[in-house]
């Protein structure tokens, strides 16, 4: 363990505060399959660093602050001021940060990150509010996540994009995830449009598996109005003292060599040998791989269990840095990546083909874009609605129940299937809104067919019944969501919106509940997809490209 020596401390500062009178940064634009500074069109490489404390992706929680289970890294400016001249000592240019809180203040740490010349890709998710590879969804709650934090970041010129899905699929047999992530993909970038935000690009990381081709080529097909901005690659091949063709680099080069959208490392850095004396640097700011990938992003900055850190936080709050630090500092002194200006440089890539290999699930139909004014449209035309204050293990138990064939086809309205691509209508509404869909549903069947069940509205006391009060900008929702709600809705109600926001009957939980529902096997009742209807995705192609 080292510390920061006095004269790289210096430099490093001098340097910050020397930029200090910079109001903000030139934007990060793409163009074709490269990054390039706005202004001047110069190539920008990803000299990058993850900085996240206390956290692990992939819906698992760690330290809570704040009770949102997860430390905001660009909320406590005693925190950037500490580590963004450490930052800067590695010639660093990019963070990646994985988890924010839209609710906090992030203006003091994004301002010194900008006085500093530093840019930031972030994730969209967090540990409660995600799309989980196991049992996906694209729903109200998970959209007004993704936005939220969009519209907290939209205003910094620092701000180069972020990832709407990590390593989400990572097998053969969880694929059909990718198809929710997509459609997260979609609705972000139409989002960022339809709010007339600056360009900032909407992207996906993936890890170094063996469906890694199949990712890539699924999230760049079809349109761009669907399709990732750019590609992220989390890959730790390079271990020790390897070589580009032994790391796989040479390989994984050439795959991405037709790429028309950047590609560059999320995370590398594997710590296999230790300390890591970061060779790999040298080749992926080298001349063999710059014309491919965009730089890369090393995991990570802060010292942990899993032994990647860069710098150890001590208990007074003070950073030391570690072996690899100076390894690091040390190699990415040493290159300086030569690229292309935006002018002179003609895209000729073009987007790859969807995959068709017999392994991959996820169908190219995506799941619809959540729309609150339509759950709430389908919430008031119920007699039959789930009480408000269930909990999430309530509402699980009741969906084993009411999803079961054997009580009928109840659920058919709110199911999603991603392999299939076909979606009930109501699909992106939030569990409890769900939930009352699937109890009016069996006690329209059970009042029709079953006059000895007494009280077909009760569920062990979970349901309750209302008087229908549907708006008359309701009934074209109704009417074309049919009986079954498994129709195609192409109206939107007077003032709906495509958003998570608002609420309705009851409040909207996590995925814990509304997973059952799709777990559920045997359940195919010829579902037609939901229109997605976003009147901006038209415009969402020249989003993030600079043409």
């Amino acid at each position: 363990m080292k510390g920061l020596g006095i004269t790289s401390v210096g430099i490093a500062a001098a340097t910050w505060f020397a930029a200090s009178a910079v109001a903000q940064l030139d934007p990060i634009v793409i163009k074709g399959s490269k990054f390039f500074y706005k202004t001047n069109g110069t190539e920008f490489f990803i000299r990058g660093v993850a900085y996240q404390q206390d956290f692990s992706g992939n819906g698992s929680t760690t330290t809570t602050t704040g009770g949102t289970g997860y430390t905001d890294p660009l909320a406590n400016a005693t925190n950037c001021a500490r580590d963004i001249p450490l930052l800067q000592g590695l010639q660093t240019n990019t963070i990646r940060v994985y988890a924010v809180d839209p609710t906090r203040d992030h203006s003091e740490c994004m301002q010194m990150l900008t006085n500093a010349g530093i840019y930031v890709i972030s994730d969209l998710s967090e540990p409660a509010v995600s799309i989980n590879r196991e049992t996906p969804e694209w729903n109200k709650e998970i959209y007004k996540r993704y936005a939220s934090v969009i519209d907290a970041f939209s205003n910094y010129t620092n701000t180069i994009g972020f990832f709407a899905g990590n390593e989400v699929s990572n097998a053969p047999n969880n694929t059909a995830a990718s198809a929710f992530v997509k459609a997260a993909v979609r609705d972000m970038k139409a989002y960022i449009v339809s709010n007339n935000y600056r360009a900032m690009g909407i992207g996906y990381a993936s890890d170094d598996d063996d469906t890694r081709v199949e990712l890539a080529d699924y999230f760049n097909c079809d349109t761009t109005a669907e399709s990732i901005d750019f590609w992220g690659y989390n890959i730790y091949s390079w271990c020790g003292q390897s070589s580009y063709s032994g790391s796989s680099y040479e390989a994984r080069t050439h795959e991405f060599s037709s790429y028309n959208v950047p590609a560059f490392f999320a995370e590398y850095g594997c710590n296999k040998v230790e300390p890591r004396p970061f060779d790999e640097v040298a080749a992926l700011f080298g001349s063999n791989m710059t014309s491919v990938w965009s730089g890369g992003i090393v995991y990570m900055y802060f010292q942990e269990a899993n032994n990647y850190g860069l710098v150890t936080i001590g208990s007074d709050n003070k950073a030391t840095t570690l072996h690899d630090y100076e390894n690091l500092s040390t190699a990415m002194a040493k290159v300086t990546p030569s690229g292309v200006n935006s002018a002179s440089y003609t895209p000729s890539n073009s987007p790859q083909a969807c995959p068709t290999t017999s392994t991959w699930q996820a169908a190219t139909n995506l799941p619809p874009t959540p729309n609150d004014a339509i759950c709430q449209c389908m919430v008031q035309n119920l007699t039959c609605v789930a009480k408000s204050s269930l909990s999430a293990d309530s509402i699980t138990t009741q969906f084993n129940y009411i999803c079961d064939p054997a009580q009928g086809n109840n659920c058919g309205g709110i199911l999603a299937n991603g392999t299939t691509g076909v979606y009930g209508a109501f699909s992106g509404c939030n569990d409890t809104e769900r939930l009352s869909y699937a109890f009016n549903q069996y006690y329209v069947n059970q009042i029709a067919t079953n006059t000895q069940n007494t009280s077909p509205c009760d569920f062990a006391g979970t349901a309750q019944k209302v008087t229908p009060k549907l708006a008359s900008s309701c009934k074209a929702v109704v009417s074309q969501a049919g009986s079954a709600g498994t129709g195609s809705i192409t109206s939107t109600p007077t003032g709906g919106s495509s958003t998570g926001s608002g609420s309705t009957s009851g409040t909207s939980h996590t995925s814990k509940a509304a997973a059952i529902i799709i777990s559920v096997p045997a359940f195919d009742f010829g579902i037609l997809k939901l229109a997605a209807y976003v009147t901006s995705a038209i415009l969402v192609g020249a989003g993030m490209v600079l043409l």
